[in-house]
């Protein structure tokens, strides 16, 4: 079974990977769950830490959590927990926030990345057959660094229902990844 949007997923365009190669910390947050005051410390977090470009993986819900992403390139998926997520996604595109759902592929610093929710193995299985650098995803709540074949697999943690609450900030020239916790 195929992931809804992965009708052809070896596609990365060779055009759009050499537009890409300037180096970028990429901020990586999930399950906002219309907290948006926590997700405004987030992002303020990760931009204070030299952030210059986000990722949100699901689990939204609200308006108010997509504003704080105005004016800053934000890559953007939906979750188990958006259930109004195609109005959620019109919002978020006239606001300049770019949107995949269910999974989305991009590139940041010359590198490939995918990025789902979690909760739909089969976009999870697409994304890893693919063999990007980076599989992104939220849902579980527990932050996560590991190696699956060439693919690094992140997942920032939650912004709520977690015993702490949590991003990353991925170095694309480095390889760095930190984990912050939001207070």
């Amino acid at each position: 079974m195929a992931c809804g949007s992965c009708s052809n997923p070896n596609q990365l365009a060779s055009d759009t990977l050499s537009r890409h190669h300037a180096r970028v910390k990429l901020g990586i947050l999930s399950d906002s769950h219309g907290r948006h005051e926590r997700t405004h410390k987030a992002v303020q977090l990760l931009l204070a830490n030299g952030a210059n470009e986000l990722a949100h993986c699901g689990d939204i819900e609200t308006e108010r959590v997509i504003d704080q992403f105005a004016g800053i390139q934000t890559h953007l998926v939906f979750g188990n927990c958006d259930p109004d997520w195609r109005a959620l996604s019109r919002y978020a595109l006239g606001l300049g926030v770019l949107v995949q759902h269910p999974l989305a592929r991009f590139v940041c610093g010359g590198r490939t990345f995918a990025m789902t929710h979690g909760h739909d193995s089969d976009c999870v299985a697409a994304a890893l057959h693919e063999g990007v650098n980076y599989l992104l995803h939220g849902h579980t709540h527990i932050c996560r660094d590991e190696h699956h074949g060439a693919t690094r697999i992140i997942n920032p943690g939650a912004l709520h229902r977690a015993s702490e609450f949590t991003v990353a900030l991925l170095d694309t020239d480095t390889d760095e990844l930190q984990f912050w916790v939001v207070a």
